[in-house]
């Protein structure tokens, strides 16, 4: 994993409640560019010609299909990770896998205006295998994706569509721990269940190397990311984007 990728990512397991517990305020706006959330390492001064870069490619406007940030084995993104996967769709389509945040705003934004036109048009009729890959920017991101698992495995995509959903009421407030369990009170998750699965460090721990898999073998440099026939996108990709990039790839 590439130095800096995240305070998340360098909290010993001990010590994941106790940040989780304290942490601040997440400002909605703080190291956004359009479509995409930074993480935290990209604010570094050092990297800021790359950060510049990055800023102009976001600025120009969207005239084709979307250029690929890179590209990846796409069977190294694919090896079963420490949890069960989370997934929609038949198993067989063309896998689309996108490393979300649940603190970031673009990906509700993404959660909330895109996924259901994708799983309409392609998640449903088959042609597409979409996976949700927890990606820990901070502390609140391990907090928040644990509690989604505590719920159960097979209600965790749901439960993380309820947590975007209510983003505004527990991700950018000073004390988000009690918003948060709040929140996820018509799961039936109960408020001593929520405080024993934040002290799992086995479940954290699990979380966190999920996200640090995707640092070092996709590269990630914001949320949301998305990995389609081994070509990494950075960012929101429309419907029509999806349209261009999987057209040629469903049956």
């Amino acid at each position: 994993m590439r130095r800096g990728v995240g305070a998340t990512q360098r909290l010993t397991q001990r010590h994941a409640l106790a940040a989780i517990t304290k942490i601040g305020h997440l400002p909605a706006a703080s190291a956004l560019v359009t479509g995409v959330c930074l993480l935290p390492f990209m604010s570094n001064l050092r990297r800021a010609p790359a950060l510049f870069a990055a800023l102009a490619l976001f600025a120009t406007p969207a005239l084709a299909a979307p250029k690929p940030e890179g590209t990846v084995d796409m069977a190294e993104v694919l090896k079963a990770g420490p949890l069960p996967e989370l997934s929609l769709g038949d198993s067989k389509g063309v896998a689309v896998v996108e490393y979300g945040s649940v603190t970031c705003p673009h990906c509700a934004a993404w959660e909330k205006e895109v996924l259901p036109q994708l799983k309409s048009a392609y998640i449903d009729t088959g042609k597409v295998h979409y996976i949700f890959r927890e990606f820990s920017r901070n502390p609140l991101d391990v907090g928040a994706f644990a509690l989604a698992r505590c719920v159960g495995d097979d209600k965790a995509l749901a439960t993380i569509d309820l947590l975007f959903a209510t983003q505004d009421k527990w991700a950018f407030t000073d004390k988000p721990l009690e918003p948060l369990i709040t929140a996820l009170r018509p799961t039936g998750l109960t408020h001593d269940k929520a405080i024993e699965c934040l002290k799992d460090t086995k479940l954290t721990g699990a979380i966190q190397t999920i996200g640090k898999t995707g640092a070092e073998v996709v590269k990630i440099q914001g949320t949301p990311t998305f990995v389609i026939d081994g070509k990494v996108y950075g960012g929101e990709l429309t419907q029509s984007d999806l349209d261009d990039i999987l057209k040629p790839l469903v049956k």
